[in-house]
């Protein structure tokens, strides 16, 4: 018996895991803590297995404890009895409300089991969304921005909550930093926006990211040199002990390889292999 942490994916029904659709449509409940996540969980399971919870919309750490507590004393009794899961957007362990849950349920029923399904987070999402491509060996930071906060420092960063993007922004530019904001990025609920200017998403929407990158950063890959135009014939890295006898390149620098094929897949394109 267990309570499992489903990570819904960014918000498109269709990017939830294949492992979190099977979990959701075995568990006996299905808790939600938000009408977007309740949306999605909708797409895999009859509403019937749909258990509302309610969170305030408040600052107060004592209300929110309080919440929290009520919420574990809900779940609790039905993860000892049969499966059930607590829904979030994103993964479960990366800027989500499930934390408060897990914590919630260690400190009063640690006898719950309990077990996390990874979802497709907010920050691949944007990634892809936005065609910017973390490569091998960069250094990446993820902030918060609610309010107009500019954090910097690091060379890139992917910044969440970012509700007040005109402000955001001059902090950011300020610091030398180009920023391009993506809002409602794979979600079927809103409008999806993506633009470098602040000003065309002035209002306030928690479902905005920025991608911040310093102006100054130089990044060669060695695999760039395939897009830059080559005057060679293809021939002039290949010396002459890179050859065989009847002057063929050797693959491996010294023995002629011999290429053995399936049958019927010479092309490589069988029904078999794709």
């Amino acid at each position: 018996m267990t309570l499992y942490g489903v990570g819904l994916g960014p918000g498109e029904a269709d990017l939830v895991t294949v492992r979190g659709k099977e979990v959701l449509e075995d568990c006996d409940v299905v808790y939600s803590p938000g009408r977007l996540s309740r949306t999605v969980a909708l797409e895999h399971v009859d509403e019937s297995k749909i258990g509302d919870l309610d969170f305030p919309m408040t600052r107060d750490e004592e209300k929110l404890r309080a919440a929290w507590k009520e919420a574990a004393a809900e779940i609790a009794p039905n993860a000892r009895d049969g499966d059930v899961a607590f829904v979030t957007l994103g993964d479960p362990n990366v800027y989500s409300t499930f934390g408060h849950l897990r914590r919630t349920i260690d400190a009063f029923h640690p006898d719950v089991e309990l077990e996390i399904i990874p979802g497709v987070s907010a920050v691949t999402a944007f990634a892809t969304a936005m065609g910017v491509e973390i490569e091998a060996g960069a250094g990446l930071s993820l902030r918060e921005a609610a309010s107009g906060a500019s954090p910097t420092g690091p060379d890139r960063m992917i910044l969440f909550k970012v509700t007040d993007a005109p402000a955001t922004h001059e902090g950011l530019a300020d610091a030398g930093y180009d920023v391009t904001y993506g809002r409602r990025l794979f979600m079927e609920q809103g409008e999806t926006i993506v633009t470098d200017d602040p000003e065309a998403i002035d209002e306030r929407d928690y479902y905005t990211l920025a991608y911040a990158e310093k102006e100054s950063l130089e990044v060669e890959q060695a695999t760039a040199t395939f897009l830059e135009d080559d005057e060679s014939d293809g021939t002039d890295d290949v010396t002459a002990n890179d050859r065989d006898s009847s002057g063929e390149p050797v693959a491996d620098g010294g023995n002629r390889v011999t290429l053995e094929r399936a049958e019927g897949c010479e092309g490589g394109d069988c029904e078999g292999h794709r």
